[in-house]
């Protein structure tokens, strides 16, 4: 086996572990919460089994009709300077779309550019929402594959500790739930609407835009967006396009993970003509 797939291997392990330690410590901590076998059986009826679900990024790259997206990952870069003195932040909280924030990153990183992860500052829900949370919350974001969870990155600066001038462009990933994550955060909104104001890039992907609905930027632009929030858009006062990547002015949209390559590119092409 080569080392790159010992690499994969040792990973996958390490989250399925991860989980299993997790499940097995959250049951016996419910476990002694309960008092009672009415208890225990009134508990067993409102949860739901666990299991460890495996969406592997290869099985997007494979899939019939997305050729393209698996050659722009294989196929080296022309030029792996084109980005260079570049810094790019990547806006995201728990619940990103994995490979609208690793396609991206991995892209612009392999052009030359700087990519700050940053994430808004830890804020647990009150204790008596009762929800766990891992020690490693505190410095890493979860990223999901759909609606399952499937592993964490560890985040540079939390929102609350940049500046626009430390940037020459902004992108957000999608995912279903870490827009909402997003714009909900005071510090995350400040920045985009001051990022605005200056005119620089930003571009967001699938349900991202919802952000940028959130920050008040998008009246009278074209967006394009996952579908279910073009709706939300279009209420915004944003003019909704059905295509791969929409542009105009500073703003950079697109609608799905098979976009990532197109995103990109876009974005590369944007910072290259400034």
């Amino acid at each position: 086996m080569k080392p790159f797939n010992h690499v994969i291997v040792a990973g996958v392990l390490t989250i399925l572990a991860i989980t299993a330690d997790a499940q097995v410590k959250v049951k016996t901590e419910h476990m002694n919460t309960i008092e009672n076998a009415n208890e225990l059986e009134i508990v067993n009826q409102l949860s739901t089994e666990s299991a460890v679900v495996n969406m592997p990024v290869s099985k997007l790259l494979n899939a019939p009709g997305n050729e393209a997206l698996k050659a722009f990952f294989f196929t080296p870069v022309k030029n792996s300077s084109a980005l260079s003195g570049r810094k790019i932040a990547v806006l995201v909280a728990d619940g990103f779309e994995e490979i609208e924030l690793t396609g991206p990153v991995w892209y612009f990183r392999q052009l030359g550019a700087t990519v700050d992860i940053v994430a808004p500052k830890y804020n647990p829900a009150p204790e008596r929402y009762g929800l766990a949370y891992p020690e490693m919350s505190k410095t890493h974001i979860m990223a999901i594959q759909y609606l399952q969870p499937v592993g964490w990155i560890k985040f540079d600066r939390t929102a609350d500790q940049i500046k626009v001038t430390d940037y020459d462009a902004v992108f957000i990933p999608g995912g279903a739930w870490n827009p909402d994550n997003l714009r909900a955060d005071k510090d995350v909104i400040r920045f985009v609407q001051e990022f605005n104001r200056s005119g620089k890039l930003i571009a967001a992907i699938c349900h991202a835009p919802v952000v940028l609905a959130s920050a008040d930027i998008i009246k009278g632009k074209k967006l394009t967006g996952y579908w279910n929030i073009q709706s939300d858009l279009k209420n915004a006062g944003a003019t909704v396009l059905e295509q791969s990547v929409v542009s105009d002015g500073n703003l950079i949209t697109s609608r799905h993970p098979i976009d990532v390559a197109d995103f990109s590119r876009a974005v590369e092409n944007w910072l290259i003509k400034k």
